[in-house]
């Protein structure tokens, strides 16, 4: 850590340790402990950021809660990458406006993504006034200090910065899970996708330094972590502006030899930079898990091209085929835009003819959505919605057909699962991921949860199974042989 950040990260102690004059104060007078709520928005780098902010908010004296209804402070971590994210933010403060009237010392703040637009801050500054704080992505590590401004105002706080090459980590964190966490391995994003605004609201790529990653880590494994997801608009451009150069595999190398961790994930992958190193790396490594997202976004070379993505159907169909035949049991999963302005029916078939070639084991697939101030906005032959909605139809069936497909090779095997929480539906059962990040449900005890377990896919459901644990003595076998087993060795 620069001294610049440990400066910075003492001056926000020093900002929580003012705010839990505030949340004294309100114990007194309201006879219990504030409660706060951090409601998430959109992706893994969304969802890491929550859990610092509630972290800051637990550490200044809050009781964490998620209740909008029971909450004094409401905070919305929010997300702009479709249009559909922002109308989902402006819907629910509704909401918190007559929750507001009802309790007049509720304080509602707004962070995140949609927060760095300035028609955004306009709009609610305008028509959202009992708003009470407002910041962007670049300065989320001065929480504790916005926050105890805002809790000694009556005035609505805006700070939002342009960009900034700070990045100030090791402030408090409430995890949400015990067993495994994210880690921030770098913020923003260079390649300016014709479509996405992310490069405008998360700014340049900045890498952490490999010290910093792993010393995280491994204090991480230290309080019982053992998967780690590794964090980046583009992982595989990690360490390039780094004052020494590194690569995101050797950092993976570096990743892989701390003791005690047992899984590796990590996300997003630009197609463009995934290297044959990482590819080697992955391929050897014990703990990196059989799981790659891989962006595909178009299979058309001529929308590849307006959506600004710097490679070709050809070049990902031969990267695709590097990855499986160095890793035949990977699970690749993508993301798909069908819409992009000036995209007919024959580029949505050219993008058919890619999903049935890989064989994804899963798609996510996106309606595009105009995004304000990013070229493909401006952008001529804007398509219409209900050509739209058939072409996203006919994708939708070859995404699903195929990804079944994909999925029941499994049925019968043996695998080992990470069990994640009690099932929804079933509290006899436990929900496992499988390392190919598929998940399992299975009958079992709460207590396994955080443990890892060998489960017998008995039947596949499209995108999960349900099974069986193996009993003690077959899963000792198992892990001798240390390979995937069929059904039959059980017997």
């Amino acid at each position: 850590m620069t001294s610049e950040n440990k400066t910075e990260l003492e001056r926000q102690m020093k900002y929580i340790e003012q705010c839990k004059v505030y949340t004294a104060a309100f114990q007194v007078e309201h006879g219990r402990i504030p409660r706060a709520c951090v409601v998430t928005f959109g992706c893994q780098m969304n969802a890491r950021d929550s859990e610092k902010l509630s972290g800051i908010l637990e550490q200044a004296g809050y009781e964490l809660t998620d209740s909008e209804e029971e909450a004094d402070f409401v905070l919305y971590n929010t997300c702009t990458v479709r249009d559909n994210a922002n109308q989902r933010v402006y819907g629910r403060l509704g909401h918190l406006n007559s929750l507001k009237k009802k309790r007049p010392y509720l304080k509602i703040a707004l962070c995140g993504c949609m927060m760095q637009e300035a028609a955004v801050i306009e709009k609610i500054q305008k028509s959202y006034r009992f708003v009470d704080l407002i910041f962007g992505t670049h300065n989320l590590f001065r929480f504790a200090e916005l926050l105890s401004t805002v809790l000694a105002s009556e005035d609505m706080i805006v700070d939002i910065w342009e960009e900034t090459d700070q990045i100030v980590e090791n402030l408090p964190v409430k995890r949400k899970y015990n067993y495994k966490s994210g880690v921030n391995i770098m913020f923003g994003c260079n390649n300016f996708c014709s479509y996405c605004i992310v490069p405008y609201v998360r700014g340049r790529e900045r890498s952490r330094t490999p010290e910093e990653i792993l010393c995280e880590i491994e204090q991480l494994v230290e309080d019982g972590v053992v998967e780690v997801m590794l964090l980046g608009q583009n992982v595989n451009s990690y360490g390039k502006n780094l004052e020494h150069p590194i690569s995101f595999a050797e950092l993976l190398r570096r990743v892989e030899k701390i003791q005690g961790l047992k899984r590796i994930r990590f996300m997003t992958s630009h197609p463009k930079d995934l290297s044959d190193e990482l590819i080697e790396v992955m391929q050897r490594s014990p703990k990196i898990c059989r799981h790659l997202h891989l962006p595909l976004q178009a299979g058309s070379n001529r929308i590849l091209q307006a959506m600004n993505r710097h490679y070709t159907k050809e070049q990902y169909l031969a990267l695709v085929d590097r990855i499986r035949h160095a890793i035949p049991d990977i699970a690749i999963t993508t993301d798909i835009i069908v819409g992009f302005p000036g995209e007919t029916s024959a580029d949505v078939d050219e993008t058919i003819d890619v999903v049935r070639r890989v064989q994804f084991d899963n798609a996510f697939t996106f309606i595009y959505s105009p995004r304000t101030g990013t070229p493909a906005a401006a952008m001529e032959n804007q398509i219409p919605e209900e050509v739209v909605h058939e072409n996203f139809d006919r994708l939708l069936f070859e995404v699903q057909e195929t990804a079944k497909s994909r999925a029941a090779l499994l049925q019968g095997k043996v695998m080992e699962a990470l069990v994640e929480g009690v099932n929804e539906q079933d509290p006899a059962f436990v929900t496992g991921r499988l390392s190919n990040n598929m998940l399992v449900h299975f009958r079992a005890d709460r207590r396994l949860v955080g443990k890892f377990v060998m489960v017998i896919l008995d039947a596949c459901h499209g995108f999960y199974y349900t099974g069986r644990m193996v009993d003690w003595l077959s899963q000792t076998k198992h892990t001798r042989l240390g390979k995937m087993v069929d059904n039959q060795w059980l017997n």
